[in-house]
């Protein structure tokens, strides 16, 4: 544990992208299996340890330190798992007991330990482990353990980090990555010259997304670019194998390549020709873009957001959330890979595979026509009438490749809704923010002059803004609740945000979608900040 402790210290405290590939890279190539496969998976979120809890880690700190104490330092920390692992206090030697220290504790026998772990032998072994650690190694335990590092590594670098250990194409990687499971026992042996590579045959793998550039000011040309409308839902990738018998198995990706099938059965269900297609999973409503034969027939983001995240899903929700994907892209047709084709050809293949497929869960993503660049603005500026996210432009002969590439694809995003919004409330960050009130709830005025939260946002603004803002919440608290701090209602901010909707889960009834904050205004008194009606009117 030692070594991967070590190795999320320097993470956490280290900015540069190259630098953490490097610090990444070393450890893999310095640690032995299957501890680096354990490693591997806790980086890309893969490691599933069901018996640990943040209630069962909670309960043991409780029972060893006071608990006051330990709220109050969690607050101040602004992480249980640091603040558990700074708290926790030394066991108290056993009479009679062995001489000398246990073994050290490697990364293998922490995940064996936990992984079928029962409720009724959760705190033992959990207790009996953390005992054995000094706090260092109590940090990256629970962090393994819970399944939320934080350190600034995403799934992609970690597996770029492996690729550039091993010499190998990080999108080869990522393709064998989902075919293979913790420790990736085979993939290991096979880098170390051990064993074959494996193969993903029969498996239906995830294949690297193509990104887009944001536009910006730039123009570009519509005899070498196709448009198309940039939906407002999740990005997805889905995936059929089949198999001798005339069945197989789908599965569906998120961008990040993890696996959402289990949230989307009845997608999953319905997709039954082999290949791979990319598109945009949505609810199927009345609000966007009208009529199916227009390509619309989405409902609002805030529609989805019912059926994401859910490792369950009830038929109540299916039947009141029926989803749908509407189609961007094609990757594999039957056994044919098309990536390498131009975007032309793969636009060609897509829309012969789509007739094939249930057009009440699948459609084709049309195509926005216009004679140039400058009545494509016009086109979109019509974007937020019917809550379309923006545009997409295409390079007519671009291959399907992972990743962002310059000058291929485009996103051209409608210009964000703004509003100026008060301070109501501020809690402590994560991470380096920890010791700074970085995240602000903030609200909008009722005509009857009542203050009624609309959001709650944590970027978009400088350290020195995050500094200037946390002097004003320690200098102006009116109430604490555990770690929320109540302040003085007085500090405006100017909110950005991509578009609102009703909620009934708050009390003003509306839910901002990537609120951030644009400035700090204090130019304007927060009587002047804008009312809860004047948001109303961007309900979509």
């Amino acid at each position: 544990m030692h070594a991967f402790a070590a190795l999320l210290d320097a993470l956490i405290y280290t900015r540069s992208r190259n630098a953490k590939l490097k610090l990444v890279s070393d450890y893999l190539l310095a640690t032995p299996d299957p501890d680096r496969g354990w490693a591997m998976a806790a980086l890309t979120e893969e490691l599933d340890l069901p018996g640990v809890k943040p209630a069962l880690i909670r309960a043991l700190i409780e029972e060893r330190v006071d608990p006051v104490l330990f709220r109050m330092s969690r607050d101040y920390v602004g992480d249980t798992a640091e603040t558990v692992a700074l708290l926790w206090p030394a066991p108290l030697p056993i009479a009679g007991g062995a001489p000398g220290d246990p073994a050290p504790l490697s990364v293998t026998d922490a995940v064996e330990s936990l992984r079928h772990l029962s409720r009724s032998d959760g705190p033992r072994v959990l207790g009996t482990l953390l005992d054995r650690l000094d706090a260092e190694e109590r940090f990256a335990l629970l962090k393994m353990a819970t399944g939320s590092l934080r350190i600034g590594v995403s799934a992609r670098l970690a597996k770029t980090a492996l690729a550039q250990a091993f010499g190998l194409d990080v999108d080869a990687v990522e393709e064998l990555w989902h075919g293979m499971a913790p420790p990736y026992t085979a993939f290991f042996d096979w880098v170390a010259g051990r064993g074959e590579q494996p193969t993903a045959s029969n498996v239906p793998v995830f294949r690297p997304f193509m990104l887009a550039h944001p536009l910006e000011d730039a123009r570009v040309d519509l005899h070498d670019y196709a448009a198309e409308w940039k939906w407002d839902g999740i990005r997805v990738q889905i995936v059929h194998v089949a198999d001798d018998g005339g069945g197989g198995e789908t599965r569906l990706y998120s961008r990040t390549g993890d696996d959402v099938t289990k949230a989307f059965p009845d997608i999953a269900g319905a997709f039954h020709e082999a290949g791979a297609v990319d598109g945009e999973l949505m609810v199927r409503g009345d609000v966007q873009g009208g009529s199916l034969e227009e390509g619309g027939g989405a409902a609002s983001f805030n529609a989805l957001q019912q059926r994401l995240n859910r490792k369950a899903v009830t038929a109540r929700m299916l039947a009141d959330y029926p989803a749908f994907v509407r189609l961007y892209d094609i990757l594999v047709d039957g056994d044919e890979d098309l990536r390498a084709l131009a975007w032309e050809e793969r636009r060609a293949r897509l829309e012969a595979f789509v007739p094939r497929l249930d057009p009440d869960r699948f459609d084709l993503s049309l195509l926005v026509e216009a004679e140039d660049f400058t009545a494509l603005e016009a086109i979109r500026e019509g974007a937020r009438d019917v809550a379309i996210e923006g545009m997409m432009l295409k390079r007519r002969d671009s291959p399907y490749s992972g990743g962002r590439k310059a000058g291929l694809w485009y996103k051209w995003k409608r210009d964000p809704l703004t509003a100026d919004c008060v301070m109501m409330y501020a809690q402590r960050g994560n991470g380096r923010r920890s010791s700074w009130y970085s995240d602000y709830t903030f609200g909008c005025w009722t005509a009857d002059g009542e203050l009624l939260p609309v959001g709650k946002a944590y970027q978009g603004i400088t350290d020195q803004e995050i500094a200037q803002l946390d002097r004003f919440v320690r200098q102006h608290t009116l109430n604490r609740f555990g770690p929320v701090r109540e302040v003085e209602k007085s500090m405006v901010l100017e909110i950005a945000f991509d578009s609102i909707h009703k909620s009934g889960r708050h009390k003003s009834g509306l839910a901002m979608r990537f609120p951030r904050i644009l400035r700090i205004r204090t130019d304007k008194p927060a009587a002047e900040a804008d009312r809860i009606d004047t948001l109303e009117r961007l309900v979509t």
